[in-house]
């Protein structure tokens, strides 16, 4: 047996009496330690520096991890249920510590383009398989409440900046006297620990037994929704499906509104108030960025009651409000301003962790990283179309003489118009049809699993799962990279690491939001 083979699928299989509580550390483990790039910008103004580059050109290397993101989780969903979630989780620490180890090298020759390949190229592919190798394996231990379970594992990416942003911040100011000379022990420092927390995310991470179902529950005979799918669908036949790119356009429209706003927080806030201090505006960009944690958790939960179609309802039609509301009263007061600010951004994050979620209500759980990663590649999109929108209007408005909130009055219209034409293509989601259904019966999905069956393609283009002669015996007892003892301690001791994690960027960012009302 070789050591690579504790990473195989069938080594991650729970025993049947597996506590799936255990479970929710190791997908936060990973989210929060690939949600960093989210605070690429504190490393900005050092490496501008470093480089004397401009800002546009050290932001690309942001915008090329991202677009590596979306990317990444497009080419690489099939291969992650293929792989399972420990070896993918293992790949995307691999990935995501070379980028910061490569864009360090960059930073010490002088070689931006290193920085490129490495923290945007390299790290982007860790970022798109570190975002989606968690999620299914979460729905399929909460199959009582899987919005929750996506919310919990993609709160997490929204999370990582509060930990990471303070903590760049000082290791940049205690490890040089210049920041400039801080850059590469810095981009060090979070590589290793990072990585180390991804690692134990992965040792940690289980799939349930196939014989497994919460105490309690009992699958319902009937969906309660229609849109609820009662078969399987493989991510082949997804895209071909008008629901897929129904769901692309909502979430392509709920991202670029909210990423507009995102990216342009901080002189936005001083534009509308005039003499807004620097830590003011770092305030705001606080509290935006609970309100997005905050939402990925909360209404993805909310979901679960009210269900998927609904909770985007809210997020499209309620954030159109909130952006017509923002654009005509926000320069009322900051208070104002912060409230509807803080919705759009709630909604924002909300979007992200509810998808997955209406995916496997649409497609089953067959393949849920595999769809959810190719309808990634909307996100990629909006995080080129928000930020373009934003500015380039705002850098029109200022070549027409106006200043202040008048900058970003056209923006938000916009931003509510998209919206709109997401809460159309939502309205316009309907259950697929029974042709692109999965032949395999669903009691037999558990085998197909575990065997790694691969579908091929039938005459008529659905596909056809072949089940393995040899079906795979799940595991009485944990197995992989830890023992029977830790199994459950290391979960245990991950729940203490992220919610410390978590404290601490909270205190960080209160102590900083004081000041936006203060």
């Amino acid at each position: 047996m070789s050591i690579l083979s504790v990473l195989d699928k069938s080594r991650a299989v729970a025993p049947r009496d597996f506590n799936r509580w255990l479970i929710p550390p190791a997908a936060l483990a990973v989210h929060l330690a690939i949600g960093e790039v989210y605070a690429f910008s504190v490393f900005k103004t050092a490496l501008v520096d470093r480089f004397d580059a401009s800002l546009t050109q050290i932001g690309v290397v942001f915008s090329i991890a991202i677009g590596m993101l979306g990317l990444s989780a497009a080419f690489g969903g099939t291969w992650v249920e293929k792989a399972g979630p420990r070896k993918a989780m293992v790949l995307a620490a691999l990935c995501w510590g070379t980028g910061f180890v490569i864009g360090s090298i960059g930073v010490a020759t002088n070689q931006l383009w290193l920085l490129y390949l490495g923290y945007g190229g390299i790290g982007g592919i860790g970022l798109g398989i570190g975002y989606v190798s968690p999620v299914s394996t979460l729905i399929k231990w909460f199959p009582d409440r899987p919005g929750m379970a996506t919310g919990l594992a993609i709160m997490g990416f929204g999370g990582g900046a509060l930990i990471a942003s303070p903590l760049t911040s000082l290791l940049l100011e205690s490890l040089a006297p210049n920041p400039v000379d801080a850059i590469i022990p810095a981009l060090l420092i979070i590589a290793a620990i990072d990585v180390v927390v991804m690692l134990a995310g992965a040792a940690t991470i289980r799939t349930p037994h196939p014989d497994w179902k919460p105490n309690g529950w009992t699958p319902p005979a009937a969906p309660r929704s229609a849109l609820i799918c009662t078969g399987n669908v493989t991510a082949r036949n997804a895209i071909r499906t008008p629901q897929f790119w129904l769901l692309w356009v909502v979430l392509f429209c709920n991202i670029t509104a909210g990423i507009g706003i995102l990216e342009q927080a901080a002189p936005m806030v001083q534009d509308f108030f005039p003499g807004t201090a620097a830590a003011v505006a770092a305030g705001f960009v606080g509290v935006l960025s609970l309100c997005n944690m905050g939402g990925r958790f909360g209404w993805s939960t909310f979901s679960d009651v009210v269900g998927r179609k609904r909770m985007y309802m809210v997020y499209l039609g309620f954030g159109a409000i909130a952006y017509l509301a923002l654009s005509q009263v926000g320069t009322s007061s900051i208070g104002l301003f912060v409230l509807f600010a803080a919705i759009i951004l709630s909604f924002y994050g909300g979007g992200f962790a509810t998808i997955p979620a209406y995916l496997k209500d649409m497609f089953g759980g067959l393949q849920v990283s595999a769809i959810h990663g190719r309808l990634l590649t909307a996100w990629s999109a909006a995080g080129i179309a928000g930020p373009l929108i934003v500015n380039s209007i705002a850098d029109h408005q200022k070549a027409a003489g106006r200043e202040g909130a008048e900058l970003y009055s056209m923006s938000l219209l916009v931003m509510a118009g998209l919206l709109c034409v997401g809460f159309v293509a939502n309205l316009l989601v309907r259950p697929v049809a029974q042709r692109w259904h999965e032949p395999v019966p669903t009691t037999a999905m558990a085998d197909v699993a575990l065997a790694g069956a691969v579908a091929p393609t039938a005459p008529g283009g659905g596909a056809v799962a072949t089940l393995s002669r040899t079906r795979v015996a799940a595991p009485t007892t944990p197995q992989g990279l830890v023992g029977r003892a830790g199994a459950g301690v290391l979960p245990r001791v991950l729940w203490v690491v992220v919610v410390g994690g978590l404290g601490y960027g909270l205190v960080m960012t209160v102590i900083k939001a004081i000041a936006l009302f203060s």
